[in-house]
């Protein structure tokens, strides 16, 4: 695991996500302290599901009417 300091993450930016894509997690340092740690993304794998406001919200039939003033 390697901890580079920012200024370093920032100029070798593509290179550490490549090695983060390779499964290594890279820890970012500032004056000497891991302050940040890179690691692949995880999704969600499933499918977003609607409807879970369904009948909890309710809109009042003038909701598009504007005011005339």
């Amino acid at each position: 695991m390697q901890i580079p300091n920012i200024h370093e993450a920032e100029s070798q930016l593509v290179q550490l996500i490549e090695q983060v894509l390779q499964g290594e997690d890279i820890v970012i340092g500032q004056a000497g302290k891991p302050v940040a740690r890179l690691v692949p993304y995880e999704g969600d794998p499933r499918p977003r599901k609607g409807g879970q406001w369904r009948g909890r919200v309710q809109i009042a039939d003038d909701f598009d009417v504007l005011p005339e003033a």
